[in-house]
């Protein structure tokens, strides 16, 4: 029989250095998996066109759970408050955003989302904020009107806080969300990013579905 061909000695240590290196790769990720990554597509708020009752009920859903993580979540009121109704109505729980909305019949205005630091002083004076936020100029002399109006409504303490986003543990949320005058509570997974979800308060005007609201009234003076 002819003699086999044998393979030279640095193929052979090629080939052996290659099963190691796919070796040593596959323990690697055994021994240190990959972290999981955090929630970045995650919403608070009810959906376009979502039924207020199904948002209520999802809203509740969310607060179930044992775990003692702190969670993101947004509160909506049932009413709209003045600036200083904000801390007692925010269960002790820090306050990252004030959500602010002014009221006025028929009449479609800007939602406001103003970042705060810590303290409750921040957030009783973040309507201030809201009215600087609100755009300096506007595509038609209507919006124009809504908009100046808005600002010097916010500046003057109107009861225009429509929600809340605080950080809090899923028993504080739950004891939030039993409490008169909180529509809605809606927590986030414990992993969610802050920055990395979007927030649209339930409206207190909004009762049988999440849809705007008539734009066809009158833009008062003051």
């Amino acid at each position: 029989m002819p003699d086999r061909p044998t393979l030279p000695l640095g193929r052979l240590a090629l080939g052996a250095a290659a099963v190691a290196l796919v070796v040593f790769i596959v323990l690697l990720g055994v021994l240190n998996p990959p972290r999981k990554a955090g929630v970045f597509t995650d919403r608070l708020g009810p959906e376009q066109g979502e039924r207020v009752a199904d948002y209520l009920a999802r809203a509740h859903d969310s607060l179930n759970g044992t775990d003692t993580d702190e969670h993101w979540a947004l509160v909506s009121f049932a009413e709209p408050l003045v600036p200083e109704q904000i801390p007692p109505n925010s269960g002790g729980m820090r306050i990252s955003q004030v959500l602010y909305q002014v009221p006025i019949p028929r009449v479609q205005t800007p939602l406001v989302a103003v970042p705060v630091p810590k303290g409750d002083e921040a957030a009783i004076t973040s309507a201030e904020s809201a009215a600087w936020l609100l755009p300096r100029t506007a595509p038609d002399e209507r919006t124009t009107r809504i908009t100046a109006l808005a600002a010097a409504r916010l500046r003057s303490g109107c009861a225009c806080t429509v929600g809340l986003v605080v950080r809090g543990p899923l028993d504080g949320l739950r004891n939030l969300a039993s409490r008169n005058g909180i529509r809605a509570v809606q927590a986030l997974p414990a992993d969610a990013v802050a920055g990395r979800f979007g927030v649209v308060p339930l409206l207190p005007d909004q009762l049988d579905a999440v849809l705007p609201g008539p734009n066809d009234g009158p833009v008062p003076d003051q």
